[in-house]
Order: structure tokens, then C-alpha cells, then sequence
């Protein structure tokens, strides 16, 4: 915007604010006087109309209606009592006002002048003409046959003499200009003692005795001079009058009107302000009470609810396990009764003779048979068994207990049409379900070989989409080193199947994770990898696979049940009942053996929690509860002790029941623990596969190389000791840790690599060699210039394939529809509402900081009338900006881990952004309010709440923004520095 129009927008605001006269209520024109003061107002009215047009459109970017604001600040409509009198006073008011072009070279001067009182030469001011109207509060009449809307500044030199009261006539022009409503324009006064015209600063000409005071000479800013405006203690109903502010009220420098103090009796006659910190200090008490309550009562509702749903679970489950107990007893009754059964009849046939004895042990050995057995072989065609048939049956036959089972749980806790609303049948339903499943597994001898056909046959075992996994040839490298990490790795990972991957540190174990899963970045991926016989990528069907990190990535502000149900809720199938998705939170739970402390949370840096171990085991159950088909897990086992683990174990082997695909990353599992494995994978350094199959057969396959595990070591620890060469095999095998690898390839006929050929060499046995493999060695050494060259690209590759990972799309390929966007928001808004109730005390102390920061600065920066409060604004944008900005950053900052495995996951990106911005908005809706609650009553500026708050509103939505953005593309500490 050119520099004319600066001083043009802020005269416009500061006559918009500083009047309060109402717009369109004239009075009444009485006489001949009053209807030319009329005619006059409505011609001053249009000459300056056409030079408000012409500011409008510079001025558009700052002010929205230039024409109202101008009218605002010259409406005399009112009270025209001051052209009255000038037009009595002159009889040509009409000639004496300035033309629109005037008033343009007016405000061009003074804007490009910075404000200063001396103008540029003009038609009628200038070196060789400077008539009396040219000194400051004088003006002239038009010369005779001058057209005062032309498009220059016409000749004004006629009959010079004062300007009237209400008009200023400004030092190099010889017009009058009205003075805006909210100033006092009297005819100034000589100070005989000082030579100056009061209450203006200027004097008169030397050498012109007949030259008295005149009017008003400037009109600028306050900042600059205040000399024209309504003083302090004083208000102006019109620019000609000026009335003392009567008790109880209060003028600020300007007023138009008096105005009421909250109390009476606080503001003296004269007041220029009134004093409302008392108010601001009692706020600050209630608000400091409130903000107490809040801090140590946060968390007290969310716990009273969590307290009815425990009621209500721990009924379900008493009343689930004492139906179970009863239906144990009476089975025990019932093997008691068999067997009574059985003693009766031995004693009646002891009574016949041998050989009708003979015929009754065999009609015995037919009654104990199974139902299905006895409908073949007919009637039974005894006499005796037929007054308690329902006894007579194989004691150790358990098979229909199952299914009586179930029938009894459906019929007592399964409403018609499985319509269950309320919480309690739900939960009846789901611990019916669960004690149904123990009991099968105590009845098939906890998951023994046979145990594990017949519950996998049962109808209550339901079965997942298989997923199986087969590489062939797997090879990694890094795209700047050219490192290998991965070489020739070829296997499959079967349905059904638990699968450790172990090795030593740095075999690659956790880099083979990422692979399968593609999450490998940075890297050069050769090889194949199929899914069900197809070559498709594994993340098509990333919503039925889970992933465990082995770093514990668990909302901490969070109880276990809570991580555990959002997880079931946005990554399960959208159709699956409530009743089924309880069942399957709560059979993780009890798998998991998470029962004691699901209500507990599990705890930040800040705030302790659930132990280690625990942590742990939630890591896993957030990706068992959306029943995967494959489940990856890295390092799942790292911290826990032997009993956690063997039940995590237990907890992975019912889920491959279910057909699903494990593979876990194991360190030093203990014997037990490794038999409760299917597969192995035991990788060697350099990413080299040393054995891939059954636990069963690793022991034969290393005591076939000669490698035997000595009596009381643990087969997995001395393998890897071997594998990492702290442990030499004998010297009669001839077998070196570094020949392991190809020993297995040679073992399945597999390819090997060009590099390793001396090893098979060394071994003498003739092998496939594989073409063109070359792992590098004996390349030429690179300088440090290309060293380093090559690890910039590396490092730009890594970052490109991130990015291609975190937002490329891929097909979906799982047949599995989850909750769409609008589904995820609602659960999102309700895990972030918890979140924020707990984090209730950091909000607290962030508005007690807000409070105190708007106290301190209300006192501290006091209105100015000169500046209007230009100095408490600039140091509020600064505090309410820093303060703001720090909750932004920390909103997304501390939630990146979180969300990258929640997206990488298949959850909905647009639902988290939306929800974190609805829950944020609370803030940004709130903190203006606390700010100002202080601010405004120890500061008490010019401008109401109302527009204080829109703008401190618009200002906290715009820092929160650039936070967002921030805490996004850079890391907490690199973020608050750029900010």
C-alpha cells in the first residue's frame, strides 16, 4: 500500500473508536440557520465522499467499510450547532471548506511528510505567494469565478480570517477542515507570556500586529500530538463543547459520551479510567480454585465409570465360573454314579453261574463302548441296564462335554436371536465363552498333540484367512554402503505354525522382520517373496496382520483395557457384533493374564505405571485383539521372566490353533520355552540362513555336522555361542561356524553365492554356483570423497523410501472391511477426551501460566491514550504466541511413534488429524478466555472484550497452526528452535 493511505486508516479507526455518537437521529432544524447548516453538511458530506472511495480501495486490506468508518467519525447530523455559528460568523462557509482535492494534498503531505505540521508548497502557499489564511488556524474564501470541484486546488485568498470553532486550518492551506467527532476545536487563546495560542502549540507571525489566534491548526494521530482531542476527565458531545465527567462515570481521552464505572463509588468527578483490578484479583482466586479442583480430581470420573464396568464384569464372571464349577460337579457326580453303576452290576452277576457270567462280561464290554459304536452293534439285549441306561457309559468318556457345555453357556447367557444389549449379558456371554475354553483345554491335557486334533476339530474354534509366507532368496542391501544384511535367505513361515528366528547380535533377525513386512527402507530388496503361492506385497494385507515392535509403543495415559479396546475397535471387522469384539478383549486379557491390572494405567516417564514385563505384554495383545492371520513379533519375550513368558507362549500357540502364522525374534529362550516352538531360524553373521525347520530335527541336523549339545546346556544357547564363534566346534568334525551357512545350502541343494565357493572348496564337495553373486569383496576401496558421496545418497534413499512407505497406497487384499473414517473419529474422539481428562493437570498449569502471564502484563502495561494500548497488544501477541505454540508442539510431538504404527497399520490418517484438531480446538476456544479474564481487568483497554477475544482467537488459531505444521515435519527439539 503506498505510504498516503498509512496515516489515512489509522485517523479512520482511531474517529471510528473514539466516537459513539449514534448514526441517523438528526435534530430538528429550527429556522433559516439551522436549514442552511443542513445544506452545508450535506455538501461537505459528498466532497468527502468521493475522497473516502478513493482511500477505501488502498486502504480494503485493513478496512473493511472505509465509508461507514468515515462516517462514524464525521456524522455531525446530531448536532449541527457549530456550522450554524460559522455560517453566522462568515456568510460563505460554503467557499471556506476544503475540496476533495485539498484534502487529498493535505493527507499526502502529512503521510509523506511523517507526520509533520509543514506542508508542501501549493497554488496559494508558496514562496512568492503567502496570503494570512497560510498560517496555522487561518483559512480564505474562494477567488470569484473559481469551481471548487475541479481537478486541482483552486485560488483561495479571499477575506483570510480565523477559522471557526469545530474546523482546524492546517499551515500551508488556507481551507477549513471539520475536526472528527471526540475532539475540541474552541478558537484558541493568546498567552501573552509565552506568545503561544492556546491550548494549541503554535504562535503568531512576526511583523503582523493585526493577526490574532485562530482556530485548530493540525489534525494527526494521537501518538503524535493529542492537542485536538477530548481531554482526559472531560467528554465532547460535539467538537465545540466540553463537560466534566460527573461522578461515578469515566472519560478517557476522546469521549464522545461518559461512561458508568462498575461501581459508583470507584470513580471520582473527572475520572479518566476506572479501577476494576479488584475484579481481576477475585478472578484470579476462582479461577486458581477452580484450576486446583481440576488438578487433583482430573481423573476421578473416568474412574468412577471404570468402577461400574467392573461391577458389572466381576458379576458376569463370578456368576460364568460358578456355573462352571457346578457343571464340575455334577460330572464328577455322574463319573461317581457310573462307577456305583458299574459295582452294582459285577455284584448281580456274581449271583448267576459262570457261564452266564461269561455272557454278562460281554454284554459289558458292548455297553461301555461310545455311542456311535453302540447304534452300530445294535440292541444291547441286557435286562439289567435297562432301568438306568443313561449311567451305563465309559466312565473316561469325556466327548460330548464340550458340546453340553456350550449348549448350557448359549442357553443361560445367550439372549433369542444373540440381541444382547445391556453390559451384563454381554459380559455373561463372553466369560461363558472363556470358561467353556478352559474348560476344553484342561479336558485335552493342556494342548498335548492329541489335545490340540481334538480342539482344533471342534465347531467353537473358529479359523482365520491363512496366510502363508514363502522367500526365495532374500537378499539385502543398504543402497549407499552396498552392505549386505540379508543373503540368499529362502524358507516359508506355514499357517498353524510358531516360528523363532534366532541368531546372534547383528545376524540380521530384526532387519528379516522388516523385510517380510516391507518395512525395510534404505535398502535394496532382491529375491522373492510370495503370500499364498502369489508374489504380492504383504502390506496388501496389512489389516489382518499384526506387527509388534520391540520398542513398547503403548499410550501411557491410557489403562491396559483401553489400549486394548481402541485397537479392537478401529482394526476389527466392521460387522462384528459388540458381544464378539468383548470376547475377544477379554479372552486376550486372560490369555495374556492381564486380568489384575487392566484397570491400571499404563505410565509415562513422568508418571509410573504397569512394570516392564506387563508393558510387554500389551505391546503384543494390541495386535492379538484384531485377530490377525500373521503375526510378526520382535524381541516379544526381552525383559520378561520365565513364567511371563511361557504364558505369552501359551497365549501365541492358541492363536496358531486358529491358523494363524507366528513369527517371533527370540534372545536365549530357556528349554522349555524353545519346545513350545514349531520352526527355527537360526541366522548366522551376514544375514546367512544356518538352519531352517522343524525344533525337533535341529538337534539331529547339527549332531549329523558333528555339533552335539554337551549334557545340562540349552540346545539355543550353544548353538548361537557357536554362531558367533565363542564356542569352536571339535577339530575331528572339521566343521568351521563360518561353513554353517553353506553346509545348510549344500543341505538343500540351494544356490551358493560366487564369494562363498572357497568354503565349499575347503569342505570338497561339489556345489551350484551361483552367477555374478558377488558380495563385494575385493572391490577397489573408494576414497573418503566417495564414501562419503555414497553415504548422502543412502541417506537420501532411506528418506525417499520412507516417505514412499508412510504414504503410498496399496490394493487391499484381506477381504476384511474395518470401521470407515467417520467410525475411527468417534473412537479417536473418545481415546483422546480420556487423554485430555488425564492430562488435566498439565492443562491446568498451562492456564494458571495464561492467568498469570495476563495479570502481569495488565499491570505492567498500562493503557497509554497516546498509543492506545499499542505496547499492552504487542507484549500480548508475544506471550499468548510463546505459550500457545508450546501445547501445539507437544500435541503432535510426543504421538509420532503412536501414529506411524496405528497408520502403518491401516487406520485412517484423516480421522486422527480430525480428532486431534476437534479436541485442540477446546484449547483454542478456551485460552483466550483465561488470557483475557486478566488481562482486561487490570489492563481495562479502549476496545471491548468481544473484539479482544475475536482477535486473540484468530491469533491462537494461526500459532496453534504453525505448531501443528512444526511438530510435524521436525523433531520436539528442532522444532521449538525454528518456531
Amino acid at each position: 500500500m503506498p505510504r498516503d493511505y498509512l496515516a489515512i486508516a489509522f485517523l479512520l479507526a482511531a474517529g471510528a473508536s473514539l466516537s459513539c455518537l449514534p448514526v441517523g437521529h438528526c435534530q430538528d432544524a429550527s429556522g433559516p440557520a439551522g436549514l442552511v447548516a443542513r445544506l452545508v453538511y450535506d455538501r461537505l458530506a459528498n466532497v468527502t465522499d468521493r475522497f473516502v472511495e478513493d482511500a477505501g480501495k488502498q486502504l480494503s486490506f485493513c478496512v473493511q467499510d472505509a465509508k461507514a468508518d468515515w462516517n462514524d467519525a464525521f456524522n455531525f447530523s446530531s448536532d449541527l450547532g457549530f456550522l450554524a455559528n460559522c455560517i453566522a460568523e462568515t456568510n460563505d462557509l460554503t467557499n471556506r471548506i476544503c475540496s476533495a482535492m485539498e484534502l487529498k494534498f493535505y493527507f499526502d503531505s502529512i503521510s509523506n511528510g511523517g507526520g509533520s505540521n509543514f506542508l508542501k508548497p501549493n497554488k496559494n502557499c508558496n514562496l512568492t505567494s503567502w496570503v494570512p489564511g497560510c498560517e496555522p488556524g487561518w483559512a480564505c474564501g474562494l477567488s470569484p469565478h473559481t469551481a471548487q470541484d475541479s481537478k486541482d486546488i483552486p485560488e483561495r485568498d479571499l477575506d483570510c480570517r480565523p477559522c471557526c470553532e469545530g474546523f482546524f486550518c492546517p499551515r500551508g492551506l488556507t481551507c477549513m477542515i471539520p475536526c472528527p467527532l471526540g475532539s475540541y476545536c474552541p478558537t484558541a487563546e493568546l498567552n501573552k507570556i509565552s506568545g503561544v495560542c492556546e491550548p494549541y502549540d503554535y504562535q503568531l507571525p512576526p511583523g503582523n500586529p493585526n493577526h490574532t489566534c485562530g482556530g485548530a491548526d493540525r489534525w494527526t494521530d494521537v501518538q503524535t500530538s493529542s492537542q485536538i482531542f477530548c481531554p482526559a476527565g472531560f467528554y465532547c458531545p460535539s467538537t465545540i463543547q466540553k463537560i466534566p465527567c460527573s461522578s461515578g462515570h469515566y472519560c478517557r481521552l476522546g469521549s464522545t459520551s461518559e461512561y458508568r464505572c462498575f461501581r459508583k463509588s470507584a470513580c471520582a468527578p473527572n475520572s479518566a479510567n476506572q479501577n476494576i483490578s479488584i475484579f481481576g484479583a477475585l478472578l484470579i482466586v476462582a479461577l486458581s480454585l477452580l484450576l486446583l479442583v481440576i488438578y487433583n480430581f482430573s481423573g476421578h470420573l473416568l474412574n468412577l465409570r471404570q468402577r461400574r464396568e467392573a461391577k458389572s464384569r466381576e458379576a458376569a464372571a463370578r456368576s460364568a465360573r460358578e456355573s462352571a464349577q457346578a457343571h464340575q460337579k455334577w460330572k464328577a457326580a455322574k463319573d461317581i454314579a457310573k462307577k456305583h453303576a458299574a459295582g452294582f452290576q459285577e455284584q448281580l452277576s456274581r449271583t448267576f453261574s459262570r457261564k452266564k457270567s461269561n455272557k454278562d462280561t460281554e454284554m459289558q464290554k458292548v455297553l461301555v463302548q461310545p455311542k456311535h459304536l453302540q447304534s452300530r452293534n445294535g440292541e444291547l439285549g441286557n435286562s439289567f441296564s435297562k432301568p438306568m441306561p443313561e449311567l451305563v457309559e465309559d466312565p473316561a468318556s469325556d466327548e460330548d462335554f464340550g458340546v453340553e457345555f456350550e449348549d448350557e453357556i448359549s442357553k443361560k447367557y445367550e439372549p433369542e436371536g444373540k440381541e444382547m444389549h445391556t453390559r451384563s449379558q454381554i459380559f455373561k456371554y463372553a466369560y461363558g465363552k472363556i470358561e467353556q475354553e478352559k474348560a476344553l483345554e484342561q479336558q485335552n491335557k493342556n494342548l498335548t498333540f492329541s489335545g490340540i486334533i481334538t480342539m482344533a476339530t471342534q465347531p467353537d474354534i473358529k479359523t482365520r484367512p491363512v496366510i502363508e509366507v514363502a522367500f526365495k532368496d532374500l537378499t539385502l542391501m543398504l543402497k549407499g554402503t552396498k552392505k549386505q544384511l540379508l543373503r540368499s535367505v529362502t524358507g516359508k513361515l506355514k499357517p498353524g505354525h510358531v516360528t523363532a528366528v534366532m541368531g546372534p547380535s547383528g545376524a540380521g533377525k530384526t532387519t528379516f522382520l522388516n523385510a517380510l513386512a516391507g518395512k525395510a527402507t534404505g535398502c535394496d530388496v532382491t529375491g522373492l517373496v510370495l503370500i499364498n503361492g502369489k508374489a504380492e506385497p504383504l502390506r496388501a494385507y496389512k489389516r489382518i496382520i499384526g506387527f509388534v515392535p520391540q520398542d513398547d509403543i503403548v499410550h501411557g495415559n491410557l489403562t491396559v483395557e483401553e489400549n486394548l479396546w481402541f485397537s479392537a475397535n478401529c482394526r476389527l471387522a466392521a460387522g462384528m457384533s459388540k458381544a464378539d469384539k468383548v470376547l475377544v478383549v477379554e479372552r486376550v486379557i486372560e490369555s495374556l493374564g492381564l486380568q489384575a491390572i487392566r484397570d491400571s494405567l499404563v505410565g509415562t516417564i513422568e508418571k509410573r505405571g504397569i512394570s516392564g514385563g506387563q508393558r510387554k505384554r500389551v505391546n503384543v495383545g494390541l495386535e492379538m485383539v484384531m485377530e490377525p492371520s500373521l503375526l510378526i513379533l520382535d524381541e516379544p519375550t526381552s525383559g520378561l521372566d520365565s513364567s511371563s513368558s511361557q504364558l505369552l507362549l501359551r497365549a501365541l500357540r492358541h492363536e496358531a490353533l486358529e491358523g494363524v502364522t507366528i513369527c517371533l525374534v527370540v534372545h536365549q529362550p530357556s528349554y522349555s520355552l524353545f519346545k513350545m516352538f514349531d520352526d527355527l531360524i537360526l541366522l548366522a553373521k551376514g544375514g546367512l540362513i544356518a538352519y531352517h525347520g522343524s525344533v525337533k530335527m535341529v538337534e539331529e541336523y547339527f549332531g549329523g555336522l558333528g555339533i552335539d549339545v554337551p549334557e545340562r546346556v540349552n540346545p539355543p544357547d550353544y548353538y548361537i555361542d557357536i554362531l558367533e564363534g565363542i564356542v569352536k566346534p571339535s577339530t575331528s568334525t572339521g566343521v568351521n561356524y563360518k561353513q554353517l551357512p553353506v553346509r545348510w545350502m549344500l543341505h538343500n541343494g540351494y544356490k551358493v553365492p560366487q564369494d562363498m565357493q572357497q568354503h565349499v572348496a575347503m569342505l570338497g564337495i561339489p556345489a551350484k554356483g551361483e552367477e555374478g553373486s558377488n558380495s563385494g569383496v575385493g572391490s577397489e576401496e573408494q576414497s573418503i570423497a566417495g564414501e562419503m558421496w555414497q553415504n548422502v545418497k543412502g541417506a537420501i534413499g532411506k528418506r525417499k523410501d520412507i516417505l514412499h512407505y508412510n504414504f503410498s497406497r496399496t490394493k487391499n487384499l484381506s477381504n476384511r472391511q474395518t470401521p470407515g473414517m467417520l467410525k475411527q473419529y468417534k473412537y479417536y474422539i473418545g481415546r483422546l477426551g480420556k487423554q485430555r481428562l488425564r492430562e488435566a493437570r498439565s492443562l491446568g498449569v498451562d492456564y494458571l501460566i495464561l492467568c498469570l502471564a495476563g495479570a502481569c502484563l495488565g499491570m505492567l502495561a498500562k493503557v497509554n491514550d497516546e498509543k492506545f494500548g499499542v505496547d499492552s497488544y504487542i507484549y500480548t501477541i508475544i506471550a499468548v504466541s510463546l505459550l500457545c505454540k508450546i501445547s501445539a508442539l507437544r500435541s503432535f510431538s510426543l504421538d509420532k511413534l503412536h501414529y506411524w504404527r496405528e497408520r502403518a497399520s491401516g487406520m485412517s490418517s484423516l480421522a486422527y488429524f480430525l480428532a486431534k484438531d476437534t479436541i485442540d480446538h477446546f484449547n483454542t476456544i478456551i485460552k483466550p478466555i483465561v488470557y483475557l479474564s486478566m488481562f482486561y481487568f487490570f489492563n481495562n483497554p479502549r476496545s471491548s472484550i468481544a473484539d479482544n477475544y475475536v482477535i486473540l482467537l484468530a491469533l491462537v488459531y494461526c500459532v496453534t497452526g504453525i505448531g501443528y505444521t512444526f511438530a510435524i515435519c521436525f523433531q520436539p527439539g528442532s522444532a521449538q528452535l525454528l518456531f
